[in-house]
C-alpha cells in the first residue's frame, strides 16, 4: 500500500507521529500557549476564506512555480525554523535540509537548532535561510552571522516575536527541560515509543549546538521555556533592525509581524521582506489569526510578504497566496512528517502540499498562482479583502 493511500493528508501524519514519539515530545511540538485559543483562532479564519470554483477551462497542468526574493522556486512554500527539531526526530535539520535541497524550496534553521549551522552546512541547498533569536551582546550577534553566512545561509530571518518567554501551559506540565533530562516519569513514555528511543540511543539527546560557543557548560537543566537561548537574547527594537540590516549583505527577513502599522517602518529600514505570523499560537494567546493580520499587511505594503501559522493542506496555502502571501512557510506539518514516517515523511509531505495544491488550482481554473481568485468571506458572502 502506498504512502498516500495510508496517509494522504497532514492530518494523518499528525495522527500517526503523536503514537510514534513520547508525550512530552509531543506536547512540545503541538503545544501552544494560555487555552491555546489563537492557535483555534487560525484554523477557523482560515476555514472562513472561500474561493469560488470556475468551470470549463479544458486540460492543463497548473503552474505552481513562483518568484520571491528574486529567486523563481518550483513550489509556492518552505520549511520554517522550529527549536530543537532533534527532539521530534534524530539527526531532523539534517533530514529537512536535505529534502528542501531535493526539492528546490528553502529550509530555514532556527537558532535554538539541535545541530549547529556547522553540522548541516554539508546539506544545504543554495535556498538556505538562517532565523536569528536576538542575542543581546553585539560579539555574539557578528559571530552568529559570519558562521551563518560561512555556513552557506544566504538570507537572515529576524524573529522579533518572542520579547520574553511565553508560557505555553502544556509544555511545561509536561516535564521538558532544556537539555532534556529523562526522569522516572519521562522514561516510562519513552519505554512505549521504541522507534524514537532507538534512534535517541544511537544519536543521544538533543542540544542547542549552535549555542553551545557562548553558553558556559552546566549541569543544570532549565524549564523549556527558560533555555538558554532565552538568557542570550534580547528584546529588540527598531535600531537592532537597523543593525542587523547594514551587517547582513543578503535578503532580510523580519518574522512575526502582526500590525499593518509596522510594515512602513520596516520598509523604510532596508527590510526586504515581512513574515506575517502569530508563532503558530505559541507566543500570545489573544493574536489575531495571522490570516486576518496577512490581508491588513497587505493592504499597506508593497513589500514581499511571508505567511505561516494554521496550514493544514494544499488549500490553505492558496487561501493565503489569495490574501496577499508571496510565499507560505510550514513548520509543524513538516515535523508530524517527520514524526510519523522518518525521513520519508519529509518528501511525502512536499507530495501530499504539491498533489492538494494542483487539485484545488484545477477545481479554481487558475493555471498560476497568481490566477487564483478573489477570496470571499463563506460567513457574508463578502469579498475577504
Amino acid at each position: 500500500m502506498s504512502l498516500h493511500n495510508r496517509y494522504p493528508a497532514i492530518a494523518d501524519l499528525r495522527t500517526r507521529a503523536r503514537a510514534r514519539i513520547p508525550k512530552f515530545v509531543w506536547e512540545y511540538l503541538d503545544s501552544a500557549t494560555g487555552t491555546e485559543a489563537t492557535q483555534r483562532r487560525n484554523r477557523t479564519a482560515l476555514d472562513r476564506i472561500g474561493l469560488r470554483p470556475s468551470i470549463l477551462h479544458g486540460e492543463f497542468a497548473p503552474d505552481l512555480s513562483t518568484a520571491f526574493l528574486d529567486v523563481k522556486r518550483p513550489l509556492p512554500f518552505g520549511v520554517a525554523p522550529v527549536g530543537m527539531s532533534g527532539l521530534m526526530w534524530p539527526d531532523a535539520e539534517g533530514h529537512l535540509a536535505r529534502a528542501a535541497a531535493r526539492a528546490q524550496i528553502p529550509y530555514s534553521l532556527s537558532t535554538v537548532a539541535s545541530q549547529s549551522p556547522e553540522d548541516v552546512a554539508p546539506h544545504l541547498g543554495p535556498d538556505a535561510w538562517f532565523q536569528m533569536y536576538p542575542p543581546r551582546d553585539p560579539d555574539i550577534r557578528t559571530d552568529m552571522l559570519a558562521r551563518a553566512r560561512a555556513a552557506g545561509f544566504a538570507t537572515l530571518v529576524l524573529t522579533v516575536d518572542v520579547p520574553v518567554a511565553s508560557r505555553r501551559e502544556r509544555q511545561t506540565r509536561s516535564g521538558l527541560t532544556q537539555p532534556p533530562r529523562l526522569t522516572p516519569r519521562l522514561l516510562a513514555q519513552v519505554a512505549t515509543r521504541p522507534a524514537w528511543a532507538w534512534g535517541m540511543a544511537q544519536r543521544g539527546m538533543p542540544r542547542m549546538r549552535g549555542l553551545e560557543k557562548y553558553t558556559p557548560k552546566t549541569e543544570n537543566a532549565l524549564s523549556s521555556t527558560q533555555h538558554a537561548g532565552y538568557l542570550l537574547r534580547t528584546s529588540p527594537d527598531w535600531d537592532y533592525v537597523a543593525w542587523l540590516r547594514d551587517a547582513w549583505d543578503g535578503p532580510f527577513v523580519v518574522k512575526g509581524v502582526l500590525r499593518a502599522e509596522d510594515a512602513e517602518p520596516l520598509k523604510k529600514r532596508g527590510v526586504d521582506a515581512i513574515w506575517v505570523s502569530n508563532h503558530a499560537g505559541r507566543q500570545f494567546d489573544a493574536a489575531p489569526a495571522s490570516i486576518d493580520a496577512l490581508r491588513d499587511i497587505r493592504a499597506a505594503t508593497d513589500l514581499p510578504l511571508i505567511f505561516d501559522s494554521g496550514i493544514e493542506g494544499g488549500l490553505d496555502i492558496l487561501r493565503a497566496y489569495a490574501c496577499g502571501a508571496d510565499f507560505v512557510m510550514l513548520g509543524r506539518a513538516f515535523h508530524y512528517a517527520l514524526a510519523a514516517l522518518g525521513p520519508l515523511g519529509v518528501d511525502h509531505l512536499i507530495d501530499i502540499l504539491t498533489k492538494d495544491i494542483e487539485a484545488n488550482m484545477g477545481q479554481l481554473g487558475a493555471r498560476t498562482l497568481r490566477a487564483v481568485p478573489v477570496p470571499f468571506d463563506l460567513a457574508t458572502d463578502r469579498p475577504a479583502l
